[in-house]
């Protein structure tokens, strides 16, 4: 039962009840008691169970403020990605250089005369 009491030491204190207190009355004494600890029982239950809360939402408190600092941190890096991206693509249509205009193209005008063949050195003509 209760550590450090043995069936002696109840039994003696039970004698001591009865002697003490009377065969009448001893049934209500210990009901009474039975009640009292049943009190004390479940506002310790009770007591356990605010600590054991207070403990969890502190706990949740501290899950919900990392998920809200990295949800920062993501929005913030996104953003900070998003930039980068934008200045890179602002920069690199800054720094080309703009290529020359080409002139128009034109065909050239068919011409019906040859021009007159010249011997190569060497040739007989």
């Amino acid at each position: 039962m209760l550590p450090g009491i043995g069936f002696s030491e109840i039994l003696l204190i039970g004698l001591a009840a009865l002697i003490i207190i009377g065969p009448k009355d001893l049934p209500m004494m210990m009901r009474k008691i039975g009640q009292i600890m049943g009190k004390g029982r479940r506002m310790a239950r009770e007591f356990q169970a605010a600590f054991d809360d207070i403990a969890r939402q502190s706990e949740l408190d501290e899950l919900k403020k990392e998920i809200q600092e990295l949800r920062k941190s993501n929005t913030l890096t996104t953003a900070q990605d998003d930039l980068a991206a934008y200045e890179a693509d602002v920069n690199s249509a800054v720094m080309r250089e703009p290529a020359p205009p080409s002139p128009p193209a034109v065909a050239p005008e068919p011409k019906d005369e040859l021009p007159p063949a010249t011997p190569a050195k060497g040739d007989p003509a």
